[in-house]
């Protein structure tokens, strides 16, 4: 199936936020300009506040746009009447997201300037890892209510889930290490977590 005609805004808004990762990625929050981006985009810088109206606003929604161009959003965990597929398709489109380049780099970037820019990791944050946990333990806490499982504490259990697919995979990538050994085993890895994790909250 073809993928939808974008209109001439939805064109330079994507024209946008992908130059804008590409900026955010090899130069850090701190050092990319609204300039650049709109340079980079080949829009105006006009163009670019009247999509996204200052720079923390588009790297939320670049950061945003990265979880949504690998099916991490509402409507992946939108049935919890079937959570051993839905929690799969997290944890499958959830493992693309955290161990891609584009990923791993933004990261490095804010625990670098932690100490000296700390509102970055805090929309870096807010933007990702709580967005996600917060569809998660939503859902979590849907599935609970049909008593198959017992997610008693839901922002717990997505937190325990999330960090169990990082694996030895993304803590070689924060180190800078080769996980080549690794991808053969990725998928099988991330299928028997989900088959474990919803093991062990399952009503006996």
């Amino acid at each position: 199936m073809n993928a939808p005609l974008l209109n001439r805004s939805e064109q330079k808004r994507a024209q946008i936020l992908q130059a804008a990762k590409e900026l955010f990625c090899d130069h850090g929050f701190s050092n990319t300009s609204m300039d650049e981006v709109a340079k980079l985009a080949g829009v105006s810088k006009q163009t670019v506040y009247s999509h996204f109206g200052c720079k923390d606003d588009l790297f939320v929604a670049s950061i945003e746009s990265k979880c949504l161009v690998h099916g991490v959003n509402q409507d992946l965990l939108s049935d919890p009447t079937s959570p051993e597929v839905s929690l799969g398709l997290f944890a499958k489109h959830f493992g693309e997201v955290i161990t891609s380049p584009e990923a791993v780099t933004v990261f490095k970037a804010c625990v670098s300037q932690s100490d000296t820019h700390p509102e970055i990791s805090e929309l870096f944050y807010n933007a990702g890892p709580k967005h996600i946990l917060g569809l998660l333990a939503d859902y979590l806490a849907k599935v609970t209510e049909l008593g198959v499982y017992q997610f008693k504490h839901p922002h717990h259990c997505a937190v325990r889930l999330c960090l169990m697919v990082f694996g030895e995979v993304r803590m070689r990538l924060d180190l800078g290490l080769n996980i080549d050994d690794l991808l053969p085993e990725r998928e099988s890895y991330i299928k028997e977590t989900v088959e474990m994790f919803l093991k062990a909250y399952k009503v006996s």
